[in-house]
């Protein structure tokens, strides 16, 4: 048993496809099927059903490959460990982020990261919450940036920052003209929502004690955009819910308005395997994001923090 043939058959449980995966590996085809054709001799057992299409692991197949994907990544965490004691902050690393983070957070801090650490990759990928989660499992994500806590036992969580939800109120709506406002006195109608696999949704949700639907008389739209969502409210009527970031730039919107204290916030963390061990790379990314963070998102002590799983 060699790693690279534990790394073949990752590639293939990855890929489902024999072709793609050696590419994938920079190998012949013939030589991937090879080597895990030797490692099945060698083990006595199936690890892959060639009889389905796509090809898929078999039962066994499927624990090994799971402990394949933990060696393989003890073995990277072990040559990053090294590297990290040596202060090389250098390499590529993949990071996913929710798409109600990302276009507003990401080009705050890219450009000082960036040039702070000319040694290092990042590849951003803006995905859904689920999706990171299991992407950091299966190792095709190193760094996640999305809405805590996850309560998953091999993802470690490194909190960022507390960001407020605030109100967006259309100005027919009867809460345009009141000046304190809390989740209580939000109304049954008029909420309109993202789409079903948004966690900010179920966060949402929450903080109004909404049931799942998103309607105003005869129309009913769930959007994935929360741009999408204040321009029904500025054109339309109802109200949303709106991360504070997405409108720090539009102070001056009248349609906007703060929950009295404690408000609802959420919690945006870094999110990695419990085996990833490039410590540096984390500080430098955690000292990036919060130097170009309003001091209030980190300074505040007493938070409403909405969960969203």
């Amino acid at each position: 048993m060699t790693l690279q043939q534990l790394e073949y058959i990752v590639a293939l449980d990855t890929h489902r496809h024999f072709v793609t995966a050696a590419d994938s590996c920079f190998v012949t085809q013939p030589t991937l099927t090879l080597q895990i054709k030797k490692l099945e001799n060698e083990m006595g057992t199936l690890i892959f059903d060639r009889s389905k299409h796509p090809i898929e692991p078999t039962k066994t197949g499927r624990q090994i490959i799971n402990m394949a994907r933990q060696i393989l990544r003890e073995v990277n965490g072990l040559k990053d460990f090294v590297n990290t004691e040596k202060d090389n902050l250098s390499g590529t690393f993949r990071i996913g982020v929710i798409p109600t983070v990302a276009p507003y957070l990401m080009p705050r801090f890219l450009k000082h990261f960036s040039d702070n650490n000319p040694k290092i990759s990042l590849k951003v990928r803006e995905i859904e919450s689920e999706q990171i989660i299991h992407d950091i499992k299966h190792d095709l994500l190193d760094i996640g940036i999305l809405a805590t806590p996850l309560e998953e036992n091999n993802i470690r969580e490194i909190p960022l920052y507390n960001e407020p939800f605030l109100l967006y109120i259309a100005e027919q709506h009867p809460l345009f003209s009141r000046r304190q406002i809390t989740p209580e006195d939000l109304p049954e109608t008029g909420l309109w929502l993202l789409n079903q696999g948004h966690c900010l949704r179920d966060q949402v949700l929450s903080v109004c004690n909404q049931p799942n639907s998103s309607k105003i008389e005869n129309l009913s739209y769930e959007s994935g955009s929360i741009e999408t969502l204040r321009n029904l409210v500025k054109n339309h009527m109802g109200y949303t819910l709106v991360p504070e970031l997405s409108v720090l730039d539009q102070k001056d919107d009248p349609r906007i308005r703060r929950f009295e204290k404690p408000e609802p916030t959420r919690e945006i963390s870094l999110a990695v395997h419990k085996g990833f061990a490039k410590e540096a790379v984390l500080e430098s990314l955690r000292e990036s994001i919060l130097k170009f963070l309003p001091s209030h998102f980190v300074k505040a002590k007493k938070v409403n923090r909405i969960r969203w799983r």
